[in-house]
């Protein structure tokens, strides 16, 4: 059932997002775990266009955040005014009220401002004027940065990057993609009639169904030794923390259900495991400097840990 269903979104965005159906999947992973998106990529690649694709097809309500650096924390959050007509104090709500907000170029916003979503990213809630409330859910943030540009940019804190569930790339797409591109875009705008295929009620059952996915201890186990080892790797100079644990073990669980699976498989962690965990890292600069990046040391890091085989 949330297979077929899966597949029926991964379809309903590929009509707009050509040819990435592992992103659409990968996006689909953290809507699951009810997590959040960073998109590290050169402008022009989709990054918009994704997030309003998936928010029409699973039916769910959709805000847009240019992130500038003259932008307040109020401007996220929403404020209190004062009514004349009724003279009382009324709440205005934010973009951050809506259930999947795309945070665009978030690094151009002043760490103030970036500091507003880490409440709404953790607690899922917003305080304003001392009044805590709880945002709709689900609750998806997609945050996008442009990893070429650095003059007028606040680098997010690790303490913010730990905070997203995965950190994806798009890239650019194939030959053949690009003309289908063309071809898909010549006539209409293929956005504008996109349907939901599913209910946001929907999702929230999915959500509840994925914590039920089986992980076998040796597989647990093998979960906890992938981490462990990022934190005694001679090039890493800071490891993953519990977080970035939980993060791989509800991911692989959803993936797993995507997958049409009531089971975790170890596939399913090296799988997301560059995903997951290769913002949480950081090399030491003897590492940087001989031209390494913190994937190509998660890879290897990755491939130094047995995999549980079953007997």
């Amino acid at each position: 059932m949330l297979r077929d269903k899966a597949a029926l979104i991964i379809q309903n965005v590929s009509k707009v997002i050509i040819g990435k159906e592992d992103v659409i999947e990968l996006a689909l992973v953290a809507l699951l775990c009810e997590g959040h998106i960073l998109i590290e990529d050169v402008p022009g690649i989709g990054k918009t266009t994704l997030a309003k694709a998936l928010a029409r097809s699973v039916g769910c309500s959709f805000k847009r955040i240019q992130f500038t650096p003259d932008l307040l924390p109020s401007d996220v959050t929403g404020i209190s005014y004062f009514n004349q007509k009724t003279q009382e104090f009324e709440f205005r709500p934010g973009p951050i009220m809506a259930q999947i907000v795309l945070a665009d170029e978030i690094n151009r916003a002043t760490p103030r401002t970036q500091s507003a979503l880490l409440e709404a990213m953790q607690e899922r809630q917003i305080t304003v004027d001392g009044e805590t409330i709880p945002l709709p859910r689900p609750f998806l943030v997609i945050a996008t940065q442009n990893p070429i540009e650095l003059e007028g940019t606040f680098p997010l804190p690790e303490a913010q990057i730990d905070r997203f569930l995965i950190r994806l790339r798009i890239g650019y797409p194939s030959e053949e993609e690009e003309n289908r591109i063309l071809l898909r875009y010549q006539k209409e705008e293929p956005l504008e009639s996109l349907e939901p295929v599913v209910s946001a009620e929907e999702l929230l059952a999915w959500q509840e169904q994925v914590r039920e996915i089986k992980v076998e201890p040796e597989v647990r186990e093998y979960i906890v030794r992938v981490v462990r080892a990022t934190r005694e790797h001679r090039a890493i100079e800071l490891g993953v923390s519990p977080r970035g644990t939980l993060a791989l073990f509800k991911t692989s669980q959803a993936l797993a259900a995507l997958r049409g699976r009531s089971f975790v498989i170890p596939d399913d962690v090296k799988y997301l495991a560059p995903y997951v965990l290769t913002h949480r890292i950081i090399i030491n600069p003897q590492t940087r400097l001989r031209g390494h990046t913190p994937e190509e040391i998660l890879r290897e890091v990755v491939e130094g840990v047995p995999v549980p085989v079953e007997e």
